[in-house]
């Protein structure tokens, strides 16, 4: 009897901890903007408010790209949104674009090389960035 009741215990806890894990993990994903599509490329941009901030700092591992926006304002750097995004691939075909709502921008990309166009207020800037397997390339633009 007292075997049936540690069972019927420990299964009870599994199943809380389960429950509390599950609760955790989607607090993080609501904080997250929806994911986007466009063609094969899956995309998340935001940041705006501390809870989808963090959220998307939190995420960003799980993105082969993570680029911030920011903008220097009355001598210190202030993050910015509306930022249009286009990549292209190493040969120069398009593969996204997007408009950054937010200062975060996490892009699910194969591994290669991509160049980066990022336009803020009509002043563009370029990077090019290589994408590798199990890692997250990062990439910050900021207009003086």
């Amino acid at each position: 009897m007292n075997k049936r009741i540690e069972r019927c215990t420990m299964a009870a806890a599994m199943a809380l901890g389960s429950m509390a894990f599950a609760g955790v993990l989607s607090t993080v994903q609501a904080g997250l903007p929806p994911v986007q599509h466009q063609g094969a490329v899956e995309y998340v941009s935001g940041g705006i408010g501390l809870d989808e901030s963090e959220a998307m700092k939190a995420a960003a591992k799980d993105y082969p790209l993570a680029l911030t926006f920011a903008a220097q304002r009355d001598g210190k750097a202030d993050y910015v949104a509306n930022v249009g995004v286009s990549i292209q691939d190493a040969q120069g075909k398009p593969v996204l674009q997007a408009t950054a709502e937010g200062p975060y921008m996490l892009v699910k990309l194969p591994a290669g090389r991509y160049k980066v166009s990022a336009t803020y207020n009509g002043a563009a800037q370029n990077r090019e960035i290589s994408v590798q397997n199990g890692g997250t390339a990062r990439a910050v633009f900021e207009w003086k």
